[in-house]
């Protein structure tokens, strides 16, 4: 469950793009056909998942440029973890994304025989990063019941703050970045998971390097291995 919460994040966080530097946020722009790739090593530096995604089409809508998207994770096996198709609204320089849209559908299979609803704030991100500006938080909640039972599932990222400019190096290539922490917390079923990330940004191209954090240790290392516009 830790390992496949761990990758359905990363997707989410993955998926911060735009639709032109022009009308959108220029730290992710996004074009029809571009494809990305994210590979996620554990703290012995090993790889875990490969994470690859591409555009598939951009339609003008009346909520704004709305973009579809298609990821999908496998492990170090190469076998698949999970698929999605997802879609992103761009409308007044600001990017925001719908968690329903971006739930997996192994983690929604579990869920089949009952009666749920999804509710949340939306994940935005303004055109305008500069180091020491604050960005808003976003949340998930996912009710569940099943015969009398009630179960909640919430995801809160919280704290989101550009801390930094940094140059770094992956395998796709090197970048200057934008360096933005945050605090993740999922509560379900009693349990109350914490943990803190660092992701850096590039224009252009969008999340090149993420670390996540738990009880001071990094624990994944996620970084930018194939892009292609």
């Amino acid at each position: 469950m830790k390992t496949r919460l761990s990758i359905i994040l990363l997707f989410l966080l993955s998926f911060q793009f735009a639709i032109s530097q022009n009308d959108c946020n220029m730290y992710y722009p996004l074009n029809e056909g571009t494809k990305f790739q994210i590979t996620t090593y554990n703290k012995s530096n090993k790889p875990t998942s490969v994470l690859d995604y591409k555009v598939l089409d951009i339609k003008n809508t009346a909520a704004g440029k709305v973009a579809t998207i298609q990821g999908t994770a496998k492990d170090k096996d190469d076998d698949v973890i999970t698929e999605l198709k997802y879609q992103v609204t761009c409308k007044d320089n600001m990017l925001s994304i719908d968690y329903e849209s971006l739930l997996s559908p192994q983690l929604l299979e579990q869920f089949k025989d009952m009666d749920y609803e999804i509710s949340g704030t939306n994940l935005d991100w303004p055109n305008d990063l500069s180091v020491g500006q604050t960005l808003p938080d976003s949340n998930m909640n996912m009710k569940i019941s099943m015969g009398g039972m009630n179960m909640n599932m919430v995801l809160t990222l919280k704290d989101r703050k550009v801390t930094g400019k940094e140059k770094v190096t992956t395998p796709a290539g090197t970048y200057d970045c934008f360096v933005i922490s945050y605090d993740t917390n999922v509560q379900m079923m009693g349990t109350n998971h914490k943990s803190s990330s660092k992701q850096w940004i590039a224009e252009g191209v969008g999340l090149v390097k993420q670390e996540d954090t738990e009880k001071g240790k990094i624990e994944n290392t996620s970084l930018l291995t194939a892009f292609s516009n």
